[in-house]
């Protein structure tokens, strides 16, 4: 097979000759530009999981740092003002009433984490053509339940049909302990 491709290309005329050559060298060149793109890829990857597993590593050397960080902080928290999903729920709807705030919604999406001991309970909360100052009063109210209550997301926009209204989403989160 070699013989016969040799003797096929030393037949040609010297054109003939540097246009094969440049044809194979731009397959090589096609077949060198796919490698480097798995190539690439691969590389990211592998970056990637290098930087998760040091992570995690760090993670687990600090194990028992966080595990008596955690229990420290669980401690200092009293087991009566700690919030279930319902009670938080009902919470921020009076924190909401008593700063005047009247068009109120809270999302479906209720998600609650726990480990057995602490449950960490998220929910969004939608407030819609409210005044700032109402929404100030509210925010210093939800901020002053800290740490019983957090807030994770805050997003505060203008009223498209009355600009000098506002509209308030906040998630809100949180922690119960479970007896």
């Amino acid at each position: 097979m070699i013989r016969t491709l040799r003797a096929f290309f030393l037949g040609r005329l010297l054109r003939e000759k540097l246009l094969l050559v440049v044809f194979a060298l731009l397959g090589v060149l096609m077949w060198l530009s796919g490698y480097s793109n798995r190539f690439g890829a691969f590389w990211r990857e592998q970056h990637r999981t290098t930087v998760a597993l040091a992570d995690q590593r760090r993670w687990l050397d600090n194990r028992q740092q966080l595990e008596d960080a955690a229990k420290k902080a669980a401690g200092r928290l009293d087991a009566s003002l700690t919030l279930d999903g319902t009670r938080l729920l009902a919470a921020v709807s009076a924190l909401a009433s008593e700063a005047g705030l009247r068009n109120t919604s809270s999302g479906t999406e209720q998600n609650d984490q726990s480990n057995g001991q602490i449950a960490i309970h998220t929910l969004p909360y939608t407030i819609n053509r409210a005044d700032y100052d109402s929404l100030k009063k509210f925010y210093v109210a939800l901020s002053a339940r800290s740490p019983y209550i957090g807030i994770e997301k805050f997003t505060l926009n203008a009223d498209r049909a009355n600009p000098a209204q506002l509209n308030l989403a906040v998630t809100v989160s949180s922690v119960e302990i479970i007896r």
